[in-house]
């Protein structure tokens, strides 16, 4: 997953960038391990997508596709996966983003809504089960 997340364009982290904010491979194998909070797109068994919930909070933490993958419904379907698992428990799931963000106009377009500044480059998005 982590070649995923480290290829993409927009949003882009390197693996450095995020060890500095406590995301490792580590901390998320054991996240995986936990609870029911991630899924990944295949092709050919190389993974090309992944979503991933942080379910205690209510969160969409994560959706990723390889940019080469990009407009073919993968992500949407990824979402759609996320957003289920996080209904069985919870009302309202949240997601933060930048909010200039093609990712934004993307999740806004699957009915996040609410949206709500958190400073001056992200925002808070909200969908009701």
């Amino acid at each position: 997953m982590f070649h995923v997340r480290i290829s993409v364009i927009e949003n882009h982290l390197s693996r450095e960038e995020m060890q500095r904010i406590g995301i490792t491979e580590n901390v998320v194998a054991d996240l995986i391990e936990k609870s029911c909070c991630a899924w990944v797109a295949t092709d050919n068994e190389k993974i090309i997508g992944f979503s991933m919930i942080l379910p205690d909070e209510g969160c969409l933490f994560a959706a990723f596709v390889l940019p080469e993958y990009e407009g073919r419904g993968i992500g949407r379907r990824l979402v759609e996966i996320a957003e289920k698992e996080l209904f069985r428990h919870h009302e309202i799931a949240w997601l933060e983003t930048d909010k200039q963000s093609r990712a934004a106009k993307f999740y806004i377009q699957l009915g996040w809504g609410n949206k709500i500044d958190i400073n001056d480059t992200d925002i808070r998005l909200e969908k009701h089960r």
